[in-house]
């Protein structure tokens, strides 16, 4: 069973900004191991599950979306009718991104709101984007990812 340490009483996981992350004398990139650093078989196996959390391209337009979104998030209808997919489909896919920390569900009335937990996501794809036009001929004909 998951640990819900550090949740709040909804299972969600609090929002983290860069700004937050300066207050604690913390920088995004902190927690990378450092430039020549070994990575270890059990964190290299860590980084390849947050990558497979990415490697879904529902979940990349689900976070696409959601980087877009107004600052109370959207609702699964809205973000159904935005892919276009089952709405079954969006809610498994929003629970893989919740249960991994990187979108948060908050009520309002009769309504839930998913929005971002963090602000890096915003880098992060930002960052691949910028790699994949770079490197576009390469991965598209990389033999080995299916």
């Amino acid at each position: 069973m998951k640990s819900t340490e550090g949740r709040n009483s909804a299972g969600d996981v609090p929002v983290v900004t860069a700004a937050e992350l300066e207050k604690q004398g913390r920088r995004a990139t902190e927690d990378l191991p450092e430039q020549g650093a070994t990575l270890t078989a059990e964190a290299a196996e860590l980084y390849a599950r947050f990558f497979k959390v990415l490697s879904d391209p529902t979940r990349l337009r689900l976070l696409a979306l959601l980087l877009e979104a107004p600052a109370q998030g959207r609702t699964v209808s809205e973000l159904v009718a935005a892919l276009g997919a089952p709405q079954g489909r969006v809610s498994t896919h929003l629970g893989c991104l919740r249960w991994c920390g990187l979108v948060q569900a908050v009520r309002e009335g009769k309504y839930v709101y998913y929005r971002l937990c963090d602000e890096r996501i915003r880098l992060l794809l930002s960052t691949a984007g910028t790699l994949l036009q770079e490197h576009m001929a390469g991965i598209a004909s990389c033999g080995v990812i299916r």
